[in-house]
């Protein structure tokens, strides 16, 4: 019944691998030429990037044990899937928590899309350091957004692997965090460096640092 839940943890682990090389493009210029670099690296993001939701996005769809949080347990929500022919129940508990965390999340993740723009998300190939919207709050907005979604969509599902595997998770977007974030130091030296120092990783601070006036 895990099979396929196990084989996407799995393959999440092993793709990293491959996701760390294409945040590397100082390196693959070096080795290829900019030109031929850039375009490997390219590659390299696009096919890691897709690979990596979709096996991120098993996690939560794969055959595995249901939980039920045991409140208003006699209040169900049915989502017809497939017209009539599919239905799905959701517990109403697992669907206000679900949704508290889906639409942020979800929010969080297109917002930081947008800004950064569809391709350079999907290519790992930034051109600049991104100061403005979003990315004035937090450095990592779409693995942030992910994150949470990653909560709601197993609460949504009562995919109880999925919820019990989300420090794996987490762990795994904070080192593919900490990786591009030395391939953007390499790339953009110091703005980088006082970008990082200004802006938080993860959690947005509740007010803006204030700046210390010389002694």
């Amino acid at each position: 019944m895990t099979f396929w839940f196990w084989v996407s943890l799995v393959g999440l682990v092993l793709i990293q691998p491959i996701l760390y090389a294409s945040y590397e493009h100082q390196k693959l210029r070096e080795r290829y030429g900019s030109e031929r670099g850039n375009k490997i690296g390219r590659i390299l993001g696009t096919v890691s990037g897709y690979v990596f939701f979709a096996l991120w996005a098993g996690l939560w769809m794969a055959p595995q044990p249901r939980f039920e949080i045991p409140l208003l347990r006699e209040i169900i929500f049915v989502l017809p899937v497939l017209f009539t022919y599919v239905s799905l129940k959701i517990p109403i508990i697992h669907l206000i928590l679900g949704i508290a965390f889906l639409i942020p999340g979800a929010w969080l993740g297109l917002k930081g899309m947008t800004t950064l723009s569809l391709e350079v998300s999907a290519q790992h190939l930034p051109r600049e350091v991104i100061k403005s919207d979003i990315y004035s709050r937090v450095r990592h907005p779409q693995y942030l957004g992910g994150f949470l979604s990653h909560i709601g969509i197993s609460l949504l599902l009562s995919a109880s692997l999925s919820l019990i595997c989300t420090p794996i998770v987490l762990i795994v977007i904070y080192f593919l965090c900490r990786k591009e974030e030395r391939e953007l130091i390499r790339e953009f030296g110091d703005e980088y460096r006082e970008y990082k120092q200004e802006v938080p990783m993860f959690v947005p601070r509740l007010r803006d640092k204030k700046k210390r006036s010389p002694v």
